[in-house]
């Protein structure tokens, strides 16, 4: 006799998942050392204040416990300068060296920059944009057509070619002929090659407010995104003050700003002179700031700086390094997290000297906006 289940659903209130005190503190140092810019002494020192207030440790856990825990799991090393001891017991000079992060912590920090902004992403299949073009590639639209010459062997639906030969001979007389091939189309995979430009002038920690971690949290994100996703595309990243310069992925979870003016055609220069190496057809620009351009290098190494209003001379220089971009089929878009009037004027009049594109946003759902932008640019600028 047959047994009666019955199935369904149970509900039962949430409890958290369960989480090792070196968990709950590895959540929070990696927020910290974020915001420190990697400094680890600085980032144990605002951990050891928060244990006091919030007490995060017990007698059985502690900080120093933590702290031996991201040595050991390779988080954290320990640098000793010259004369410094050689860490044996006993030597009187082995006061511990300077902490600091490993490669490994570095592309952790990467991952949560990831999580946070753009969600958890999983790596897909080949890992490339579809252009919204149809043909031969390997990003499967759903889509049936009739067998042409020249596709490929391996691009043939055979399900649906033997339902079609089925139903047009029979089984009794079955028989697969050309009319019954049909294929799935799929989209061709274009590549892009970005450059994101970070503002690192004074003014990105003025006003009470801390521009330049998120613009640093979301510079780790879009590299982790594309090496995870979109491994054959390309992304470079430089930060402009009184001059620009490029920076390696490794070293964003260090990035600082400094007494700097803005130098926005330096970075621009810069930025164009990256992407004509580049061989793939498709190139953009983002340029996260929050300023205006108050600084150009003269032709004899001298800077000239104008931090009252928009300088007339500065402005022309940006409006012609867009309309450069322009020439090259560079679109630039600017991401702007100042809310001045005259400056989105300015930006208004920038973007549409390049005919790119102008996002006016404080720091809330930047990170977003960027891997959206990012997408959409990628399915429709195959040429």
């Amino acid at each position: 006799m047959a047994m009666n289940i019955r199935k369904g659903f149970r509900f039962a209130t949430y409890e958290a998942p369960e989480q090792t005190p070196f968990e709950k503190l590895f959540d929070i140092f990696q927020e910290l050392i974020t915001h420190t810019s990697g400094d680890v002494d600085e980032a144990l020192d605002w951990l050891r204040e928060l244990d006091k207030e919030y007490e995060l440790t017990d007698e059985n856990y502690t900080i120093d416990d933590f702290i031996e825990d991201l040595k050991s799991k390779g988080y954290l090393q320990e640098e000793f300068k010259d004369g410094g001891g050689d860490g044996t017991e006993g030597d009187e000079t082995n006061k511990g060296g300077d902490l600091s992060i490993t490669a490994k912590m570095e592309r952790i920090i990467r991952q949560r920059a990831l999580d946070q902004i753009f969600g958890k992403l999983k790596r897909n299949g080949a890992g490339n944009h579809k252009t919204g073009k149809s043909g031969q590639g390997d990003e499967h639209t759903g889509e049936l057509r009739e067998y042409r010459y020249g596709d490929g062997l391996d691009r043939i639906s055979m399900t649906e070619s033997i339902k079609n030969a089925q139903i047009s001979s029979g089984i009794g007389a079955f028989s697969l002929n050309e009319d019954d091939l049909v294929v799935e189309d799929t989209h061709y995979k274009a590549q892009m090659s970005t450059v994101l430009m970070i503002d690192i002038s004074h003014s990105m920690i003025l006003y009470g407010e801390d521009r330049i971690t998120p613009a640093k949290k979301v510079a780790m994100a879009l590299a982790e995104l594309i090496t995870t996703l979109y491994p054959k595309d390309t992304l470079d990243i430089l930060v402009f003050g009184n001059d620009a310069w490029p920076i390696p992925i490794k070293d964003l979870p260090y990035l600082k700003v400094g007494p700097y003016h803005t130098n926005t055609v330096a970075g621009l220069q810069l930025a164009m002179d990256m992407l004509r190496r580049k061989r793939n057809t498709n190139k953009q620009i983002f340029m996260i700031t929050d300023g205006k351009p108050s600084c150009l290098r003269m032709p004899d190494g001298s800077y000239y700086k104008n931090s009252v209003g928009l300088d007339d001379f500065i402005v022309e220089k940006c409006y012609n390094m867009a309309r450069q971009a322009r020439k090259h089929h560079i679109p630039i878009t600017t991401f702007m997290i100042a809310q001045d009037p005259y400056l989105m004027q300015f930006i208004r009049h920038f973007t549409e000297a390049n005919k790119g594109k102008a996002f006016f946003t404080g720091l809330k759902g930047l990170g977003e906006m960027i891997f959206e932008d990012y997408e959409a640019n990628r399915k429709k600028r195959l040429k």
